[in-house]
């Protein structure tokens, strides 16, 4: 089949989510939320695609029988009313016994949200049962789906944008970082798995014709991976990324679903890509080298933790170090008291300048994620072999994308091309000695960055020219939009500092939500 040009696939993209997303609305008058309905799609979308492997004449007769007969998208497909909604809740009950597949992941824990069978049917003969999606190309429905997990972020009640990455700054992040064909890429808080398919994109596109066919099969079976803690935000990875062309419908589970920092990674990666969740964990004892602990309920006990902290930023930057295998590099967004906490937070910059080369932080700006008050920064780190005397990091490149940046999320949303400079200045694939100093990239030596109080690499050498001139001001919806985030990021601050001082915070730190005109 030929392929659609880009214009005309991203025409289909956007009638499938319209498609998708009016019916979403009327479901939304039936108690469903953004994130439900898609998590009801993923099972009925799996039973389609099932169906159509099994009746290709070009799919191999072992990989024919995905889903038993008595529970395939046939059985269901047939029925109608009451009987259709029976049928449904046996089939998501019996899938679910399938630990440690796709199909396993996908169905865990499942339910059926969708109380009216006139809906139900709807759903099943309109919307799924109407389109080709294995047929039709991976990419077209993958980005349809996508589409809708990004709409699903928007959904500030449900909290569902804490697992979800702009999709810019993921472009951005795999465009410098070039996976490669060889590489064992993961995502230790995969969320709907954007980076994983992000990176996938990437190697199809850059090398994929000069590939095998064994070589294009590993790159999809096992060679990227990623974990997630919560079940349902699990199977939405997995069902993403079989719709990216990822796995196999009752192969393997590419996704893990459990706390990535409980235990020591038990397989290490050439290539980590992650945003892990911001915010305090309460409930935990971490254990590290130093011999200290803060004890409380779950305990953590990591030999190959340098640092005790019940920080969950600064313990998942730690669990990516041990993670990486030697002269693997990672992309790592993180909140700014990583870089300037003090105790735990110094401990690990140490060892981040003298084990591993950080040779890179991109400062985001506020405005772009989907929970409020976030001041993030990506990490570029590469993990090096010991060396005899002397630090493994000889520069740190800082590029200020924050100072006089102003996005937000509807309005003036982040676009992979105002990521473009740094990129372009980033000069992937390139030697970081031919990186030129401009007016937002500047360099320091590793002397100069030990010798700051606590190693503070939270470094800011820029002034807003708004803050001056007055005909620079910004408009009064973008003020009032960071005086809300600059709310939430203190509200979240002193909320750390009074449970660490043994108080209850019972306030909800994200009740400040911002609000913007369509």
């Amino acid at each position: 089949m030929t392929p659609a040009s880009p214009a005309l696939a991203h025409a289909q993209t956007n009638s499938l989510v319209a498609k998708l997303w009016n019916y979403c609305n009327v479901l939304r008058d039936n108690g469903l939320s953004t994130i439900e309905y898609v998590e009801q799609l993923s099972y009925l979308l799996f039973l389609k695609m099932a169906d159509e492997i099994a009746s290709d004449p070009f799919t191999e007769q072992e990989a024919k029988t995905v889903v038993p007969a008595a529970y395939d998208w046939q059985s269901l497909a047939r029925l109608k009313g009451i009987d259709l909604e029976v049928h449904y809740r046996k089939i998501l009950e019996e899938l679910a016994k399938n630990p440690g597949t796709t199909l396993g992941t996908i169905f865990a824990k499942s339910q059926n949200r969708i109380t009216e069978p006139a809906l139900l049917e709807k759903l099943v003969i309109d919307l799924i049962g109407k389109e080709d999606w294995t047929i039709q190309g991976t990419d077209l429905k993958g980005d349809a789906y996508e589409g809708l997990l990004a709409k699903g972020a928007e959904d500030t009640k449900t909290g569902a944008g804490q697992y979800f990455t702009p999709r810019a700054l993921i472009d951005a992040m795999v465009d410098v970082m070039q996976p490669r064909p060889e590489d064992t890429i993961t995502d230790p808080a995969c969320g709907t798995g954007g980076f994983l398919i992000a990176a996938h994109s990437y190697i199809r596109k850059h090398h994929m014709q000069h590939l095998s066919r064994e070589q294009r099969l590993e790159l999809g079976s096992g060679r990227i991976w990623g974990n997630e803690l919560v079940t349902g935000t699990a199977r939405l990875a997995a069902m993403n990324m079989l719709l990216h062309g990822i796995g196999d419908a009752d192969g393997k589970s590419l996704i893990t679903v459990g706390d990535a920092l409980a235990d020591k990674p038990n397989r290490h990666a050439s290539l980590v890509l992650a945003n892990p969740p911001f915010g305090k964990k309460s409930a935990i004892t971490i254990v590290g080298t130093d011999g200290k602990a803060e004890k409380e309920d779950i305990s953590y006990e990591r030999d190959d933790f340098r640092a005790t902290t019940t920080n969950k930023q600064l313990n998942f930057l730690q669990h990516i170090m041990s993670q990486l295998e030697m002269n693997g590099r990672a992309a790592v967004v993180l909140p700014d008291n990583v870089l300037f906490e003090g105790g735990a937070g110094e401990k690990v910059r140490r060892r981040l300048l003298d084990e591993f080369d950080l040779h890179t932080i991109l400062r985001l700006p506020t405005g772009i994620f989907y929970a409020g008050g976030v001041k993030a920064n990506v990490l570029f780190f590469e993990k090096k072999p010991p060396r005899s005397e002397g630090a493994n990091t000889g520069k740190l490149w800082v590029y200020d994308f924050r100072t006089a940046k102003h996005f937000t999320l509807k309005q003036h949303p982040l676009t992979r091309a105002a990521l473009e400079e740094f990129v372009e200045a980033y000069l992937p694939g390139k030697p970081r000695s031919e990186r030129v100093e401009a007016e937002r990239f500047k360099a320091f030596d590793y002397d100069e960055l030990i010798a700051r109080d606590k190693v503070n690499l939270d470094i800011t050498w820029m002034k807003d020219p708004a803050l001056d001139d007055t005909d620079s001001l910004l408009p009064p919806e973008v003020i009032a939009q960071e005086i809300v985030e600059d709310l939430q990021a203190a509200l979240s601050e002193f909320a750390a500092i009074a449970e660490a001082l043994g108080g209850e915070v019972s306030a909800d730190t994200d009740a400040i939500q911002p609000t913007e005109s369509d």
